[in-house]
């Protein structure tokens, strides 16, 4: 009696998991605003705006963008991927590739919130080239003007980080090298868990940006690494030349590149963090 009672309340409770994650799955499928699963393509699976990627000879030239692959040394891998396929850098890449950002991120002027998921497979210390590299970054302009991104620090053992630059007008307006600036503006992580072989799940998410109590945070497969508040610098952006940056100087794969139009919290990072096919599972 006691074990077939035992039996009766291990089976419901496994079905309350099963239907809280399920019930929690399908909420974060109504929020999804852009996904590239990579499988096959580099248009995205879902987007609310465009859904082509990109490619000009660098962020300061493109004027001769053109829709798609253009760099040999960018290629979609062949069942490389998390699931399926993956995007593969396979140099120190120099040129400009990128999602638009108008619309699949749902910038708003007043109060911006929102997550990007992606996973990432390197090793830091012996596949990147000298100096910074930014794996994402997403911006109107650059990387310290109305930015988030993050990013592998230049020196070794890497770092990695998160990168909340509002208005370089407001910030930083003579463009000074104030580390202490920086600083308040950014997450590091000393030990990150990049390795060979090995994939690594990066969430940002970001809430209420351009107000007064603005908050960004970094997950590490699934696991909260910090975050950045208490600094309200406005994000000012053109929107149209909003853009989701792929790659700079980065040498290594990607996969499972999805923005969300609310701030994950730790449960649902982990929800995603476990999904075993992908964001694609949300939707089956």
């Amino acid at each position: 009696m006691k074990i077939n009672m035992l039996l009766s309340t291990s089976g419901l409770y496994f079905f309350l998991l099963t239907s809280i994650a399920f019930a929690q799955n399908k909420q974060l499928k109504d929020h999804v605003l852009f996904y590239s699963s990579f499988d096959g393509t580099t248009t995205a699976d879902i987007s609310v705006g465009d859904s082509l990627i990109y490619t000009a000879e660098n962020y300061e030239k493109t004027d001769n963008v053109k829709p798609g692959l253009h760099n040999p040394d960018v290629v979609l891998a062949k069942n490389k991927g998390l699931t399926g396929d993956a995007l593969h850098f396979k140099k120190k890449n120099t040129s400009a590739i990128y999602y638009n950002g108008s619309k699949n991120l749902a910038y708003s002027s007043k109060s911006w919130s929102g997550s990007v998921s992606f996973w990432l497979q390197l090793d830091p210390d012996k596949d990147l080239e000298p100096g910074y590299c930014d794996p994402i970054n997403i911006t109107d302009h650059k990387y310290n003007d109305a930015a988030l991104w993050v990013d592998f620090t230049k020196d070794l053992p890497r770092e990695f980080r998160l990168g909340v630059m509002g208005d370089l007008e407001v910030w930083n307006p003579e463009e000074k090298n104030d580390d202490a600036e920086v600083e308040k503006r950014t997450v590091t992580v000393k030990q990150p868990p990049f390795k060979t072989g090995k994939w690594t799940h990066i969430v940002i998410t970001y809430s209420e940006v351009n107000t007064n109590t603005s908050v960004c945070k970094l997950y590490l497969d699934g696991e909260f690494k910090g975050l950045v508040k208490d600094v309200n610098d406005p994000f000012t952006w053109e929107e149209e030349k909003a853009k989701i940056m792929l790659g700079l100087s980065y040498v290594g794969l990607m996969d499972e590149l999805t923005v969300f139009d609310k701030p994950l919290d730790v449960n649902e990072v982990k929800s995603v963090y476990e999904l075993k096919n992908g964001i694609k599972a949300l939707f089956e």
